[in-house]
């Protein structure tokens, strides 16, 4: 794996052995030792570019933690006694006991930092079978959406989300989808939770947007699971996870139900004891968001389908524009 700084570095070492060390010197205002620090680094490497990639720069030594056993001892007592108390809760409990001992007390931050020090003495709930034995709890791994990740096109990354509403005492579930590129939505109103409810969703989402889906983005709940995850498997579509309790990894779809109920659902709460009647009602607003409101992403000027309009535009542009290659044209004289 060859880094963009690598590559750089070695078109400057090209630079230097076809131009001299002054032009090199004078081009890229890096210092002499640099240019031999890379050089060196270079041949070490058998002339292979990935030889001058960042290095970590990490100390061989690091220094370690000394603290009292009788803290750590305190600390791994407090865990065991109260399963999974954080840091913030622990630091008064410890303060005590240091007081009352006469010995110098850790701040919050440190106590976490001795805690992963430690393996983060984080434990879970053992669960019983009918047989009475003890069943180990395995906790998956999920896929997450990579930090570098930047949509690039229009069914590049689409979201999925649900909005909870009790009406006279009874749950009702709109389930909600937004294409991150063209901010391109779409709801539908369901009486159940299960994951079941969200396929059949994204099913008409499919039908809806123009575009195939590359990533699906959604957070935690049942409700994306089981049925809808077997559905994306079959579809061969990556489904990335938010954090738990970060919704802010979904922020543009939590901008559309931020306004999808300022807009519409505090209006029609009532008609959601009846999905069908709400739906309905819903298709036209959906229409109008789509093909009518401008959008604050294409600085209050363009619908999400009228950029969808004009990306197509852009592209028919593109190729009418291209010229044709003339290389097999014949010589002519003027």
């Amino acid at each position: 794996m060859i880094t963009s700084k690598a590559l750089h570095k070695a078109r400057v070492l090209i630079f230097w052995e076809k131009h001299g060390l002054k032009a090199t010197l004078d081009a890229f205002k890096i210092k002499r030792r640099t240019l031999f620090y890379w050089k060196k680094q270079f041949y070490q490497g058998n002339k292979k570019s990935e030889a001058l990639n960042e290095k970590s720069k990490a100390p061989r030594l690091k220094r370690k933690r000394i603290w009292s056993k009788d803290l750590v001892i305190e600390i791994q007592q407090l865990r065991k006694e109260h399963p999974n108390l954080g840091k913030d809760k622990i630091y008064p409990l410890l303060q005590r006991f240091c007081l009352a001992r006469d010995i110098s007390y850790l701040k919050s931050s440190t106590i976490g930092r001795l805690m992963a020090d430690m393996g983060g003495l984080r434990t879970y709930p053992q669960k019983i079978s009918h047989f009475g034995k003890i069943k180990h709890i395995k906790r998956l791994k999920k896929l997450r959406k990579p930090k570098d990740f930047k949509v690039e096109y229009p069914g590049h990354l689409v979201a999925f989300d649900t909005i909870t509403k009790y009406v006279s005492g009874l749950k009702r579930y709109v389930i909600t989808f937004e294409d991150i590129c063209t901010r391109f939505s779409f709801a539908w109103a369901v009486k159940s939770h299960a994951s079941l409810a969200a396929k059949e969703f994204f099913t008409h989402c499919i039908k809806v947007f123009p575009f195939p889906f590359n990533f699906v983005l959604t957070d935690n709940g049942s409700e994306f699971a089981k049925k809808f995850a077997q559905e994306l498997n079959r579809l061969h579509i990556a489904h990335y996870h938010i954090y738990p309790k970060k919704p802010q990894m979904n922020s543009h779809l939590e901008r559309f139900n931020h306004t999808i109920q300022e807009e519409f659902i505090d209006y029609h709460s009532y008609d959601l004891l009846e999905p069908d009647i709400f739906n309905r009602k819903l298709i036209d607003w959906l229409l109008w968001y789509n093909t009518e409101r401008p959008h604050w992403a294409f600085q209050n000027e363009l619908s999400p389908v009228e950029y969808i309009l004009s990306l197509k535009a852009q592209t028919n542009q593109l190729l009418n524009s291209s010229q044709k290659c003339n290389l097999p044209w014949t010589y002519t004289e003027s």
